[in-house]
């Protein structure tokens, strides 16, 4: 995680969690070229996490390739629910901030 964000006199811990709280985030699968899939995630705040280090954790986690660019992560293959489990269970998002948005 980045440095502690700036909540107007809030206790840091208090802070982090309004702001996980209040953050929605987006999941959704993107085709790509000879119909490889990528599992895309949107919304994580870059002033509150290291994108580079999340996805490099989730890569791991996932046992699947991967990038941070452009403020979003993408995931090679479908990944959509595991993703969803770990960032509720290991990084405290709310599941009801977690949105699949289906292919349009």
């Amino acid at each position: 995680m980045k440095s502690e964000p700036e909540c107007a006199g809030l206790p840091p811990e208090l802070c982090m969690q309004l702001e996980l709280e209040s953050q929605v985030i987006k999941i959704k699968l993107e085709h790509r070229k000879m119909g490889k899939v990528v599992t895309v995630v949107e919304g994580i705040d870059e002033k509150a996490f290291d994108l580079k280090k999340l996805v490099s954790y989730l890569k791991t986690k996932l046992a699947a390739g991967g990038t941070a660019k452009n403020g979003r992560i993408e995931i090679q293959g479908d990944h959509r629910t595991k993703l969803k489990r770990i960032l509720v269970d290991e990084f405290g998002f709310k599941p009801e901030n977690i949105v699949f948005i289906e292919e349009e």
